[in-house]
């Protein structure tokens, strides 16, 4: 569970409207239109355990996920994302409703870490998120409780999962024979999206959506914003990342993919038990057998205050530039690197993770291939502002061996989604759903 507790991204799973077996669940009623023929802001969409859903709600969600994703929200796409936004607010609802029922709240301070975690995960400055959000008509609210029922969501699995959640030495040992008796076969770095499917004899409206979505990522949509936003699977709280998995704990309908599509691309719909998966492949490798060059960095940004023209740059251009020459010549240790990135602000973290050389750019992997540890790189210019980097360590690791910690928390994952799966199974059957409008 500490990976999920410490996930800090928003996750915005997707959920059931009417569970199947819902006689009570009543049929739409048309909403009233306004003058011009439009339907009003505030008109209820839904009614969930006497909880209201408004059209304000619907369209809010639309404008964030628009806005996280850098995509234009046209009235077509809108058109095609309303239904299943409705289905996830729904699911949100019940599981917030879950979250009081147990008296689970979360503190601001909480839900404050997570967005500022967000706009460091997207090297974006303190409160830009907050900016960019009002800019576009949105009110910080609808980010707020987003992020409030996933974190919530964590605890109430914790509690769902009791002593179930903490992995044995005996179960770690377990699935080690098991990975040493599939040593040579593939292994995949994978990300999905999960679509639940509620009637698996009527699966038309989530098929089109997850076409939909799968168009919206080949245009360029960032795969873990989608994920995040609207798979039902635990792992949208690591933006739809399954890290490395065999075979054996896929889907065969997955595997089938998996072995014949190229790193990088998106797939067709998927059709699995309980509904269909977009996956994307980041990575392939052989159980047991991939050696690379793992690298402990720190770094110093150096922000401009406008963007960059090549041809006409600034004096605080020029000065940032002078300043980073001299930075990199005196810089002896990743103390230092750390310093002088706090000095300008931290606009970027000064240490960007442990990373394997052989995944990075190619235009980076000849920058830090030969760069001694505890040398500063000469400075790298971008458009926003300029990076000097250092080596801290450089270490020979066989990739494909995954350590005891890694199989916990893959052990762990598995039993989590298992387990929220089922919770949000029980929390549709239970609840009494009015569907007011069709959206």
């Amino acid at each position: 569970m500490a990976r999920i507790a410490a996930a800090g991204l928003a996750a915005w799973t997707a959920g059931a409207i009417v569970p199947a077996d819902a006689a009570h669940a009543l049929a739409p009623k048309p909403a009233a239109e306004a003058s011009d023929g439009s339907i009003p802001q505030d008109s209820i969409v839904a009614v969930i355990n006497g909880t209201v859903l408004t059209r304000r709600d619907v369209e809010n969600r639309g404008r964030l996920f628009a806005l996280s994703a850098g995509l234009d929200l046209t009235d077509d796409l809108m058109t095609r994302l309303r239904p299943q936004i409705v289905r996830q607010l729904i699911d949100e609802r019940l599981r917030q409703q879950e979250m009081l029922s147990r008296h689970i709240n979360v503190p601001p301070e909480q839900i404050a870490a997570s967005i500022a975690d967000i706009e460091r995960r997207n090297n974006m400055p303190h409160n830009a998120l907050r900016d960019h959000l009002a800019a576009d008509g949105i009110s910080l609210t609808t980010m707020i409780d987003q992020i409030r029922v996933q974190l919530g969501w964590t605890q109430v699995l914790r509690e769902e999962m009791g002593s179930r959640g903490r992995t044995t030495a005996a179960e770690i040992a377990q699935r080690e024979e098991a990975l040493r008796r599939e040593d040579g076969k593939s292994q995949y770095l994978m990300s999905e999206i999960f679509i639940p499917v509620d009637d698996a004899r009527h699966s038309e409206d989530e098929l089109k959506f997850t076409q939909t979505i799968i168009q919206e990522l080949r245009n360029g949509a960032p795969f873990p914003i989608v994920a995040a936003q609207f798979s039902q699977s635990q792992t949208a709280l690591e933006g739809g990342m399954m890290g490395w998995v065999q075979e054996d704990s896929l889907d065969p309908e997955v595997v089938a993919v998996a072995r014949a599509m190229p790193e990088g691309a998106i797939s067709n719909p998927i059709r699995v038990a309980g509904g269909y998966v977009i996956a994307t492949l980041n990575g392939r490798r052989v159980i047991g057998h991939q050696m690379g060059t793992m690298l402990t960095l720190r770094q110093a940004y150096l922000p401009f205050t406008t963007p960059l023209n090549p041809q006409a740059p600034s004096e605080q251009q020029r000065a940032m530039l002078q300043q980073a020459q001299q930075l990199a010549a005196s810089a002896h240790s990743c103390a230092d690197l750390e310093a002088a990135n706090h000095r300008y602000g931290d606009k970027r973290p000064a240490n960007p993770g442990d990373l394997q050389l052989e995944r990075i750019n190619p235009q980076m992997q000849q920058i830090l291939a030969n760069l001694p540890p505890g040398q500063a790189s000469h400075p790298l210019v971008s458009g926003d502002g300029i990076a000097v980097l250092m080596v801290c360590a450089r270490q020979q690791k066989n990739f494909a061996q995954q350590t005891p910690s890694e199989i916990a928390d893959q052990l762990m994952n598995e039993r989590v989604e298992q387990t929220s799966r089922q919770l949000n199974r029980d929390l549709r059957r239970r609840a009494v759903i009015d569907i007011r409008s069709k959206v």
